[in-house]
C-alpha cells in the first residue's frame, strides 16, 4: 500500500491533475546544479556550492513565501528509476555509535523573544531555505557536532531532488521565530547526502547534510552549539522531534515538537524507517528526532513523510552505516 501525503512530505498519492499542478508551480529540473559538478564515493554524494550571495537573497517576504519542501519527496519518489532499491541496499547492520554535543562557546548577542508555541526557539535548531529548478523552498535542520563545527543536518529531499540536482542559495537560519535570526543567516558550502538517494530517490536514505561557511569569523558550533548523534541505535526508542512546520493548520513561524515511542512503517516496509506520532506538515521536513525527551538528546532520525492529509504519524530514515558514512565525510570536510 502505497497512499502518503503532506506531512513532511507526501508520496505517491496525488493525482495527476495534482502532479501536473506541482509540476506547473515549479517543479525542481533534474538537469545539474550550476558549478561543479557533484562528486561520488561509493555510498557519498556531494555538490560543492559556489553561488554567492544566499543570505542576501533570503528576503523576509521570500522566507515567508518559500514551498514547503514535502513536495521534493513526492517528486523524488515518483522520480525513481528502481522502486525495488531495496534489493540493492548496502548493509545496515554497524556498531552503534555515539558522536559527542558540542557546546556554543560566544555569549548570545540576540535577545531571546517569548513565544505563545509549542516550544521556545532552540538555538541549534532552525529553519532551512533553498532553491530548486528555479523554486524557493523551506525545511528545517539541525547543527550537529562536527570536526568542522559547521554541519548542519536535515532531509536528503531538502538538499537533493532524489535523484537529480543539488539545491543552491541553502541557508540555515538557527532558532528562526516570527521572521527573525537572532544568530545570523549562515549560507552553506558544500551538501551531502547518500548517493542511494542521490541516484534513486530511496527514502531508506533520506537525510543529508550541509557545510556551513562561518559567519563574522566564527563557526556555527561556537555561536549556537551542536547536537550529538548516534548511529546505529537499536530500534524502537522514544524520541521527541523539532520542526517548523509550514503548511495548514502552521505557519512556519515558529518552533514544534512532537513525542512518542517510535514504531515501523506498516505500508512500506522496505523503507526501513520508524514513525511516532505527531502531526507536523511540509516544512518539517528534515527537523531532528532526540533520542529521549528533550532536544539535549542525542540526534538519531530526521522528519521525513507521513501519510495522509491528515496524518497523525511522523516517519523518519534509520541512521545506520550509510548515513553515518555519509555524516563522517561532511563532518570532516
Amino acid at each position: 500500500m502505497r497512499t502518503p501525503k503532506t506531512l513532511a512530505t507526501s508520496l505517491l498519492s496525488l493525482s495527476a491533475a495534482a502532479l501536473l499542478a506541482l509540476s506547473a508551480a515549479g517543479a525542481a529540473s533534474a538537469a545539474p546544479a550550476p558549478g561543479k559538478a557533484p562528486t561520488e564515493t561509493s555510498t557519498v554524494s556531494s555538490q560543492a556550492v559556489v553561488d554567492t550571495g544566499g543570505a542576501e537573497y533570503w528576503t523576509a517576504e521570500r522566507m515567508r513565501n518559500a514551498i514547503p519542501g514535502d513536495v521534493l519527496a513526492e517528486r523524488a519518489n515518483q522520480r525513481s528509476a528502481n522502486p525495488k532499491a531495496a534489493l540493492n541496499r548496502a548493509a545496515e547492520a554497524g556498531t552503534p555509535t555515539t558522536v559527542e554535543a558540542q557546546a556554543p562557546r560566544l555569549q548570545a548577542k540576540g535577545a531571546r523573544t517569548k513565544v505563545k508555541a509549542s516550544e521556545s526557539p532552540v538555538k541549534h535548531i532552525g529553519k532551512v531555505f533553498f532553491s530548486l529548478g528555479g523554486a524557493n523552498y523551506v525545511c528545517s535542520g539541525n547543527s550537529v557536532s562536527s570536526a568542522n563545527k559547521s554541519t548542519v543536518a536535515t532531509a536528503g529531499h531538502c538538499v537533493n531532488e532524489g535523484p537529480g540536482a543539488f539545491a543552491t542559495k541553502f541557508t540555515f537560519v538557527p532558532a528562526y521565530l516570527d521572521g527573525s535570526a537572532p544568530y545570523g543567516m549562515w549560507t552553506a558550502n558544500a551538501l551531502y547526502a547518500p548517493t542511494q538517494w542521490t541516484s534513486g530517490g530511496d527514502m531508506t536514505y533520506d537525510t543529508g547534510f550541509a557545510v556551513m561557511d562561518p559567519l563574522n569569523g566564527e563557526s556555527l558550533a561556537d555561536v549556537v552549539g551542536a547536537s550529538g548523534l548516534e548511529f546505529n541505535a537499536e530500534r524502537g526508542l522514544d524520541y521527541k522531534a523539532f520542526g517548523y512546520p509550514a503548511a495548514p493548520p502552521f505557519n512556519g513561524e515558529s518552533l514544534k515538537s512532537c513525542s512518542g515511542t517510535a514504531t515501523d512503517d506498516p505500508y512500506n516496509p522496505d523503507f526501513n524507517t520508524q514513525g511516532i506520532p505527531c502531526n507536523m506538515t511540509g516544512g518539517s521536513s528534515g527537523g531532528p528526532w532526540f533520542i529521549g525527551s528533550s532536544a539535549t538528546g542525542y540526534q538519531n532520525s530526521i522528519n521525513s513523510y507521513g501519510y495522509g492529509s491528515n496524518s497523525t504519524t511522523m516517519y523518519g530514515p534509520y541512521w545506520g552505516s550509510v548515513v553515518q558514512e555519509t555524516y563522517i565525510t561532511a563532518a570532516e570536510s
